[in-house]
């Protein structure tokens, strides 16, 4: 699944912000069931692979998590140093008053672009393109370099998250 910030505003640049998307995912997996399995926290996205223990349900939980990080990140930009306030308040309030949800402010787009992951390959497929993710973007030249992503767990090196390290089985595709 995949959660943007709306009109794509580069807003996981600053360590607050992406450091509050980080403590939301660890509460969430440590008490709402999340389990994540890949992930990768882009400047204005987040890719996840996740799915939820019983008795939570996973549409739920993304809910409380939006809806939590929204109210935390925006109350950072209006109470932290941010150059970049009036702009993202105001691109925020605008796509509020597009929403009969949202009374002030909306941060993430509505949605969640999930995707059923229907086989393993398919899942390794898209492992590997959630961690390519900064790759392509030109941040790192090696995925296991861009911290806020779960290629540093499956590279074996320390982590900003704990995820569920999927095992690949030796498979020959066709």
């Amino acid at each position: 699944m995949t959660l943007t910030v709306v009109g794509w505003a580069d807003v996981f640049t600053r360590k607050n912000h992406k450091e509050a998307i980080i403590n939301a995912l660890n509460y969430c997996r440590e008490n709402k069931g999340l389990v994540i399995f890949a992930y990768c926290l882009m400047s204005n996205h987040l890719h996840m692979i996740v799915n939820c223990n019983e008795p939570h349900l996973l549409k739920n939980t993304i809910r409380d998590f939006k809806k939590f990080t929204s109210k935390e990140i925006i109350a950072q930009i209006e109470s932290e140093p941010e150059s970049r306030r009036e702009w993202l308040l105001s691109l925020f309030a605008s796509a509020a008053a597009m929403s009969k949800k949202h009374k002030n402010y909306r941060f993430w787009q509505e949605g969640n672009h999930a995707i059923e992951l229907y086989s393993e390959k398919f899942v390794w497929d898209k492992i590997n393109y959630i961690h390519q993710n900064p790759v392509e973007e030109k941040f790192v030249t090696k995925a296991e370099d861009w911290i806020y992503s779960s290629a540093t767990n499956y590279a074996g090196l320390e982590s900003v998250l704990e995820v569920e390290i999927l095992q690949q089985r030796l498979i020959t595709y066709n």
